[in-house]
């Protein structure tokens, strides 16, 4: 702030705007199929939302329902969009023309000067206190190349300018200028408010603290009412600013409208801004803002002196161009409408949010079934591009109810290839996604190999070791206990990041496995905690054939429908939320936090193991340390692997009870089986006499 006689001059954080890819297409179907080669103004919306990070601001943005339908006509009433809290919608104009000349020939001060009359009216007729949005009414002139798919564009936020100016002593953050049982009032006052149709579209309104710290949120046109009512009233607006020293300049407008409509000369202003939803009082400052005598604007034809064309991505003055041509393909253009959810996420609430490291992320699906769908789906829906699928199987009648990745016709004619059809149906669906399927068994301890299976089977081991070394994530989603052996081996042998899913009839298991036991030179692992173990970890006997002698029921996955979606989802987000940890795979196993608690990183607590029983709606954190014994992952068995190879593989297949033998687990249920347990029949005796 400047400094001015009467204190600092209150200077304004300029809005910063944000076009939408979706926006100039929609421009380039609306120009072709409506405005063709008229060039009169059209009525547009510009959303934006309350800053909600103290290091963000919240852009105006032009979405594609900015503009209005290719149907609709041309007139000065702009068509009617919806609101929510997330997306406050503002009157604009835009004014396309058909030449750059005409573009660069538009009289911007003439420009200006009919918006600015436009809101000085509404400030002076009252309908700027019933509809806080006129305030802040916006410009945007363009040319639009639809030959080289260029866009140059320019935006204008009128904004009144009062000689001399408002002024303010300093800022404080909201926690710290009001008392506790204000702030208590404000926050409920507030969220109350946030909840009313009117109070989520409405950009500005009223707190009125009541004399015994009682706090109302009242409309403006409520002003004359709460000042006859006493105590004390603040003026509140959605501030999209981000900077603790200075307020968005949406506040410039609602200044003049206190000046002229209430006369006031001192109001104090509370810069609305949130944090998850909620306002934040320490991220909203508060100014006690003194305002000018300004008498020559009590006569209304009189209109004010006003600034606000943006200056472009250089600082200067002057328009924006944006290339499409590229992005004209269709498939860019549906990563472009797949990537909008992640990117809103990254600027309003998730800055750390690695967009490219997902993007690259390989992921392995172990299995194409129930849970490899939905698992699928998942990873598309956080932005990963690269999706393998094994799975052996085809797609049965059965399938396509539970299975979302394929259609009745997939099931026709014996069925497709399982993994082939899920490859090629998450294309239909993104064709920006690159998904390989392949079809292929994993090998299973106790499903003994024949000599004229060796070659075949060892071939397939080859293949998923592969693969395992290819891919950053591995997600176990096979049907049954041993098929998962195998990848637990590989992926500890490999140092990968792999990430179960095991379901019953009405619960499920989401696990991540721990690091491999010989951790890479250079790595971060510390000695103070100790490796998290595996899906076999917990174990005293080796996976076996879990599918011979069994009935139809035994063998398939028997669950409730809503079990896999659960699971596949816990599985995606503990991926993803691993993916974003500064360690990574070797990342400590978080505890089980209440909702009110605030986690350490943004995408939430890191768990081991979720447990869910979905009978009882109950859900557990769980977190279990590597078993030195484990017929997967222990050290003895992974250095067994390298020393031996594919031989060593064969014979786990062959041999039930090698790994038990190997691992020590042998010896340990031995000795276990020879102790004996001796009662003490005269504690029995005096237990029964207590009773």
């Amino acid at each position: 702030m400047e400094e001015n006689e009467n204190g600092m001059v209150l200077q304004f954080a300029a809005w910063q705007s944000a076009a939408d890819e979706s926006f100039w297409h929609r421009l380039a179907s609306f120009k072709l199929n409506t405005q063709r080669l008229a060039e009169h103004p059209i009525p547009i919306s510009g959303f934006f939302a309350p800053c909600s990070h103290p290091q963000v601001p919240s852009h105006l943005q032009l979405l594609l329902e900015s503009l209005p339908p290719d149907t609709a006509d041309m007139n000065d009433t702009a068509v009617e969009v919806h609101s929510n809290r997330n997306r406050l919608p503002v009157p604009g104009i835009l004014y396309n023309t058909n030449t750059l000349e005409s573009f660069q020939a538009l009289d911007r001060q003439q420009l200006m000067s009919e918006a600015t009359q436009q809101i000085w009216d509404d400030i002076c007729s009252g309908r700027a206190e019933e509809n806080t949005d006129l305030l802040n009414r916006f410009l945007v002139i363009s040319y639009a190349d639809l030959k080289k798919w260029t866009f140059t564009y320019w935006f204008a936020f009128p904004g009144l300018v009062m000689t001399p100016p408002a002024t303010s002593a300093s800022s404080q953050p909201a926690s710290e200028v009001f008392n506790k049982d204000e702030a208590a009032g404000i926050l409920a006052a507030c969220t109350e408010w946030r909840a009313l149709p009117s109070g989520a579209s409405s950009t500005a309104f009223l707190l009125h603290i009541t004399l015994n710290s009682d706090v109302r949120a009242r409309p403006l046109k409520d002003w004359a009412i709460v000042q006859q009512d006493g105590g004390k009233v603040v003026l509140a607006f959605y501030d999209p600013c981000h900077l603790a020293t200075n307020p968005g300049w949406p506040l410039r407008n609602l200044l003049a409208l206190a000046s002229v409509r209430w006369d006031v000369t001192r109001v104090q202003v509370l810069c609305y801004r949130e944090r998850r939803g909620q306002v934040d009082l320490e991220h909203c400052p508060v100014f006690d803002v003194a305002l000018p005598s300004l008498p020559e604007w009590k006569e209304v034809k009189d209109v004010p002196a006003a600034v606000g064309w943006e200056r472009n991505l250089r600082g200067r003055h002057g328009p924006r161009i944006v290339h499409l041509a590229s992005s004209m393909d269709p498939i860019r253009l549906a990563e472009s409408a797949a990537d909008l959810n992640l990117k809103l996420m990254r600027w309003r609430l998730l800055p750390s949010l690695d967009l490219a490291r997902l993007a690259s992320t390989k992921c392995l699906l172990l299995g194409a079934g129930t849970l490899g769908c939905q698992v699928a789906r998942g990873l598309m829906a956080w932005g990963v591009r690269h999706i393998t699928l094994v799975d052996y199987g085809r797609v049965a009648m059965s399938n396509p109810l539970r299975q979302s990745l394929f259609m009745h016709e997939d099931s026709l004619n014996g069925g497709k290839l399982k993994a082939d059809a899920a490859a090629e149906n998450l294309k239909r669906i993104f064709p920006g996604v690159n998904a390989v399927g392949v079809q292929m068994a994993i090998p299973m301890p106790g499903h003994a190999v024949g000599k004229d299976e060796v070659a075949g089977v060892l071939e397939d081991c080859r293949r998923l070791k592969e693969m395992i070394d290819e891919h950053d994530v591995v997600f176990l989603l096979t049907d049954t206990r041993e098929s998962r052996w195998l990848p637990t081996l590989l992926c500890a042998n490999a140092n990968k990041i792999a990430i179960n899913a095991a379901l019953g009839f009405d619960t499920y298991l989401v696990m991540r496995h721990g690091a491999g036991p010989h951790v890479t030179p250079g790595s971060s692992a510390s000695a103070e905690s100790p490796r998290l173990g595996c899906y076999f970890c917990n174990d005293v006997v080796a996976p076996l054939d879990s599918t011979a002698n069994r009935t139809l029921d035994q063998q398939c996955t028997v669950t409730r429908p809503g079990l896999a979606p659960i699971a596949a989802a816990l599985a995606v987000e503990l991926a993803v939320a691993l993916l974003h940890h500064p360690q990574g795979l070797l990342a400590p196993a978080d505890k089980e936090a209440s909702v009110l608690e605030n986690t350490e990183h943004p995408l939430g607590i890191l768990p081991h193991q979720v447990r869910g029983f979905v009978a009882h709606f109950a859900q557990l954190v769980v977190m279990g340390h590597a078993f030195n014994k484990c017929t997967a992952c222990s050290s003895i068995v992974v250095m067994e692997f390298r020393e031996r190879g594919m031989e060593f593989v064969l014979e786990v297949l062959n041999r039930p009870n090698y790994l038990e033998d190997l691992t020590g687990l042998t010896e340990l249920l031995s000795a276990t089986h020879s102790m004996s347990l001796e009662w003490d029949d005269d504690t029995e005796e005096a237990d029964d006499l207590e009773l």
